[in-house]
C-alpha cells in the first residue's frame, strides 16, 4: 500500500522526558522470586515524545525536543542518540542536580510484553523555560501529559502566543489534575491504560463521554492489538483494526510509532479513517522490529506506507 502523497517537511516541537533504557531480552517473563538469565541486554534512548519525534524525523519533518537532562554520562548517550537521529536539542534545559531518568525494561521474547520499573530524580520541564522558546516557524507542538501545572501554563501561553499553531497532547495514564489539560489542546491521544483506569470498558463510550469537559477538534484512542478508535468533535466514532505483524518481537515505543503517524497523516491532511489505519500499520510493523531504527523506511519497503 505505497504512500502516494509527496510530505511536506514541517517544523515540530515536543515537549516531554528523555530517558535512558536498560532493556533486558528474556526468553519468558519469569515469574515472581524466579531468577533467570537475559538472553541479552542493551541500552537505548526513550521517552515518550523523543520516541514521537525520532520517527516525525524519520517522515522527514524537522524536529526538536523540549527538556531537561541532567549533567552526567546518561545524559550524554541521550544527547549522541537524539544528534544521531536528527532531533534538535537546543531548548534542552540542563540541571546540575539529579540524575538521568533510567527505565528498566524486562522485553519477553514470548509475548513481546514489557514491564517498566521508571526511576526519576531530575526537576521538570517548567514553563519559564518553554517561554524561552521562540514558536515562530513551527507548526505543530507535541506535548506529553505530564507535570500537570506546569504543562496546563505552557499550553495556554502557546495559545496566547500562537492560537493557530495545532496542539496535540498525549495522556498515557492518570496523574492529579491531568483532567486539568484537556480545555486547550487541538488533538488529544488517550492510552487504553488510562481509559481502563477510569473505569471505561468500551472505547466508543469513552470517546462519546469527553465532549463536554474537552475543546479538542479530534481524540484518539489506540487499542493496542484491538486496534484504535478517533472520534472528531460533532462526528460518529471511527474504528481500524490493528496490523497484525506475525512475530511480535519488540512492543516497545510502538504507542509513539503511533501517535507520528497521526501527526504526520494530519500534517498532510489525510482523512481520519486513512490517519488511522497508516498508524496501525507502521505501529503493528514496529512491533516486529527491534528498536526504532529505520521504522519508517522498512514499512515503506513492505509497502505499508
Amino acid at each position: 500500500m505505497a504512500d502516494a502523497r509527496r510530505p511536506v517537511p514541517r517544523r515540530i516541537l515536543g515537549v516531554g522526558i528523555a530517558t535512558l533504557d536498560v532493556v533486558n531480552e528474556v526468553a519468558a517473563y519469569p515469574a515472581e522470586d524466579d531468577e533467570i538469565r537475559a538472553l541479552i541486554q542493551h541500552r537505548r534512548r526513550g521517552g515518550n515524545v523523543t520516541n514521537t519525534l525520532t520517527l516525525l524525523r524519520q517522515f522527514g519533518h524537522d524536529c526538536a525536543w523540549a527538556g531537561t537532562l541532567a549533567e552526567d554520562a546518561g545524559s550524554m548517550e541521550i544527547l549522541r542518540d537524539l544528534s544521531r537521529n536528527g532531533v534538535g536539542t537546543r531548548h534542552c534545559r540542563r540541571h546540575g542536580a539529579g540524575a538521568t531518568p533510567t527505565s528498566y525494561v524486562t522485553l519477553s521474547r514470548e509475548t513481546g510484553s514489557r514491564p517498566i520499573v521508571h526511576h526519576r530524580d531530575l526537576p521538570e520541564f517548567t514553563a519559564a523555560d518553554f517561554a524561552r522558546i521562540s514558536l515562530a516557524g513551527y507548526d505543530w507542538v507535541h506535548f506529553e501529559g505530564r507535570n500537570p501545572a506546569e504543562t496546563a501554563s505552557m499550553l495556554r501561553d502557546c495559545a496566547a502566543r500562537r492560537p493557530e499553531l495545532p496542539v496535540s497532547l498525549e495522556v498515557e495514564k492518570p496523574r492529579d489534575g491531568i483532567e486539568g489539560l484537556f480545555a486547550g489542546p487541538r488533538v488529544l491521544i488517550f492510552s487504553r491504560s488510562y481509559v481502563q483506569a477510569g473505569g471505561y470498558a468500551d472505547p466508543r463510550r469513552f470517546l462519546e463521554d469527553q465532549w463536554s469537559q474537552v475543546s479538542a477538534e479530534l481524540l484518539l484512542l489506540p487499542w493496542g492489538k484491538d486496534g484504535s478508535y478517533a472520534q472528531a468533535r460533532g462526528g460518529r466514532p471511527v474504528f481500524a483494526p490493528a496490523h497484525d505483524p506475525g512475530a511480535v518481537i519488540d512492543t516497545l515505543g510502538a504507542g509513539d510509532v503511533f501517535n507520528a503517524a497521526v501527526i504526520d497523516g494530519m500534517l498532510a491532511g489525510a482523512e481520519l479513517s486513512a490517519i488511522l489505519a497508516r498508524g496501525n500499520r507502521i505501529a503493528g510493523h514496529k512491533c516486529a522490529l527491534a528498536g526504532l531504527d529505520g521504522v519508517v523506511p522498512s514499512a515503506r519497503a513492505a509497502g505499508l506506507l
